[in-house]
């Protein structure tokens, strides 16, 4: 599906190369961490087989290599491709989805995984889906007690449910 519109291509925003080279150096760090660990883990060979550390300091090594080679070719290709990575419409997009997505990682710590999907299923049919609050909160409880019955009652089978735990009343 292509959303590009004339606003969209004349917007200005970050170069996809810098992109590329930002997100290279994040995970050339996170390989060096994971092969730094490793190695104080113990990365060799044993004499009953490979140490600990062993496979995750090559994975180290690979994620460092290959965020390297990225990173050159993202600052070889800056020199000429001042290509648009994201435009001000498009990240307002993924913020759509983005920030409610974070609240409810927030909100399942607080009341648990069925308040906080209660909530988000709730909150994002009438925000983005400008359906009516009623309808919304309506679908979203049956949908959460349907979730509810199936893991709690039949699959007896308890999910988080937060520091306050507000369906304590329940007995679950």
């Amino acid at each position: 599906m292509n959303t590009d519109t004339a606003d969209d291509q004349d917007e200005s925003g970050v170069a996809t190369w810098i992109v590329e080279v930002f997100v290279a150096v994040c995970l050339f760090l996170l390989g060096t961490v994971v092969a730094y660990n490793s190695w104080k883990l113990g990365a060799g060979w044993r004499d009953d087989g490979p140490g600990a550390g062993y496979f995750p300091f090559y994975i180290g090594l690979l994620i460092c290599v290959s965020s390297a080679i990225v990173g050159v070719r993202g600052l070889r290709s800056g020199t000429r491709d001042q290509k648009v990575f994201v435009t001000r419409s498009q990240l307002k997009l993924v913020l759509t989805v983005l920030l409610p997505s974070l609240a409810f990682v927030v909100a399942v710590q607080v009341v648990g995984i069925y308040v906080g999907s209660l909530l988000f299923i709730a909150g994002f049919m009438i925000w983005v889906g400008k359906y009516h609050w009623a309808k919304s909160v309506g679908i979203a409880f049956v949908v959460m007690a349907i979730a509810f019955l199936m893991f709690e009652v039949w699959f007896k089978v308890p999910l988080f449910k937060g520091a306050l735990d507000p369906l304590h009343f329940l007995g679950y």
